[in-house]
């Protein structure tokens, strides 16, 4: 089996994690507009959604937070953005991943229901991430996307209280009822379990 490799700035992320209850604004030097509301993930920036494209909750006190479902964009960073904050496309995650870096933009709270999953049920009971890339193109899923995106995941799973694992950890294609193929064959799930186990 093979062993994970230390990762590059991993103090880095888990002194982040460490500032989980600190808002956002006292963490970044962000424009006001992004202050204005605290982020859920110390690391995220704040990048709203229409709120014509989620559903406003009170979770996991209205519905338990089970699992984490994993999607990739078919599109740019920046695309998703806009997809996401214009009120006609009826479409949003709580965060979406960049690829270049790692980058997190958080664009509905954890607290409401993104529209992502396709399933009602399942969107209630989910945090879904989005990943910049192609299912067919596996050089957008680099160290810098894996790593960011497994930080995430396992700051979630330990919020929640949600097993680290396939079963709760799932892709697009997963949901019941889903016509999606992402996360796609290329992802590399044995990969993104080991790291999230591993934060």
């Amino acid at each position: 089996m093979e062993r994970v490799r230390p990762l590059p700035g991993r103090r880095r992320l888990l002194a982040a994690a460490a500032l989980a209850t600190v808002p956002s604004a006292l963490l970044s030097g962000a424009p006001a507009e992004a202050r204005s509301r605290a982020v859920d993930h110390p690391t995220a920036e704040w990048q709203p959604a229409s709120g014509a494209n989620y559903t406003k909750s009170s979770r996991p006190t209205a519905y338990p937070v089970d699992h984490v479902v994993i999607h990739v964009t078919q599109e740019t960073y920046a695309d998703t953005l806009a997809i996401f904050q214009n009120p006609q496309k009826r479409v949003s995650a709580h965060y979406v991943v960049r690829s270049s870096d790692g980058h997190l933009a958080q664009c509905v709270r954890e607290a409401d229901i993104a529209w992502h999953a396709g399933n009602w049920d399942h969107n209630t009971r989910s945090v879904g991430i989005e990943h910049e890339g192609w299912v067919d193109r596996p050089a957008y899923f680099t160290d810098a996307l894996y790593e960011s995106s497994a930080a995430l995941t396992a700051a979630i799973c330990a919020r929640y209280g949600i097993p680290k694992d396939r079963a709760h950890i799932i892709g697009h294609h997963e949901v019941p009822g889903s016509d999606h193929t992402d996360p796609g064959p290329l992802w590399d799930w044995s990969r993104y379990i080991r790291l999230v186990n591993f934060m």
